[in-house]
């Protein structure tokens, strides 16, 4: 059971652990539920912070970790993600709702890392881990895109745009928990790469380390790097690939510029990187190229590449379909 200062809240559940589980409040002497209905990453922000569980990275459907049982608390929960509890955001009432307890809502949590600080979204900021229960940074030595990369993938924020130093986003408080951090990019963690030992330096927090992180797209999959492989995008909380029908340069020089990555060199169809699992997001992609953003650009709708195919084919041809990118940047970074 975890406690926080700002009121009684929980995550539990089968297969739950300290930081992610099925979220549970505790009002007028009996613990409850909340329902999902328009439950996101923002309100799950904010559970991850009232807990000191670092950053939300999925809010998982359907009481994916079990139904609970007896009062449902809260639902039509609408936080910003800035409210330091729960019950501060908006929400129906407490005990008003017409929810059953499959849909329960649940939380899964960075855990041990978390982006702070002046500026900072869920996928940029300061970076600061989680060592002998307390939050420190990380100095700026030797700090580059690899280290950006895991950091980046650890908190299910897309692939490394910037390995920001110089405390870009403000100085930190307290501990400097890593320095000397090396990573070849791999890693699930930044506890895994190399470094000088948890407090062991001689820097200041105007050495703080940072990240800016492409939140919405990842290049992912066999042979993969910072800027070639397939293309996932994030939507409705998962991530999902796109088709190659109509897959050309334009579309490709897009996701580039988005992950900042120079000019495209090709526009990989066949799943060229591996096929995909889940979601097929996007069919039918027309970019004149100056967009901005992948989403920016035509397409037939968000996951309706099944109303374009029978079920057959959509469940046995659509991920041999995924779209992959090369860009320059890996020939010039």
């Amino acid at each position: 059971m975890s406690f926080s200062s700002k009121g009684p809240i929980r995550l539990t559940g089968s297969g739950s652990t300290r930081c992610s589980g099925r979220v549970e409040i505790y009002h007028n002497n009996s613990w409850g539920t909340v329902c999902d209905d328009g439950w996101d990453l923002n309100d799950a922000e904010v559970v991850c912070r009232q807990l000191n569980c670092g950053s939300a990275l999925e809010v998982p459907p359907s009481a994916n970790f079990g139904a609970g049982t007896g009062q449902i608390w809260l639902d039509n929960v609408t936080c910003s993600g800035n409210e330091s509890s729960l019950t501060e955001c908006q929400h129906s009432g407490f005990g008003s709702n017409t929810c059953e307890h499959g849909q329960d809502a649940a939380v899964i949590c960075s855990d041990l890392i978390r982006l702070v600080g002046s500026g900072s979204s869920r996928c940029s900021g300061r970076v600061e881990i989680f060592h002998n229960n307390i939050w420190g940074t990380v100095s700026d030595s030797n700090w580059n895109l690899n280290d950006a990369e895991v950091v980046c993938r650890q908190l299910n924020c897309g692939s490394a745009l910037e390995a920001t130093q110089s405390s870009k986003f403000g100085a930190g408080t307290g501990q400097i928990w890593l320095d000397n951090v090396t990573c070849s990019g791999n890693e699930s963690s930044l506890t895994e790469c190399q470094h000088s030992g948890f407090g062991s330096n001689t820097c200041e927090h105007g050495q703080d380390a940072a990240v800016i992180c492409s939140d919405l797209i990842r290049l992912v999959g066999s042979g993969s790097s910072r800027c070639s492989g397939r293309v996932e995008i994030f939507h409705n909380n998962i991530w999902g690939t796109v088709s190659d029908s109509n897959w050309n340069l334009n579309d490709a020089e897009v996701v580039c510029r988005q992950l900042n990555c120079g000019s495209a060199l090709e526009a990989t169809q066949s799943s060229k990187f591996g096929a995909g699992t889940g979601q097929v997001w996007l069919t039918g992609v027309t970019c004149s190229g100056n967009e901005s953003s992948l989403s920016e650009c035509q397409h037939t709708g968000w996951g309706n590449y099944y109303n374009y195919y029978n079920n057959y084919y959509y469940n046995y041809y659509g991920h041999f379909y995924d779209v992959g990118v090369i860009c320059s940047g890996d020939n010039i970074f």
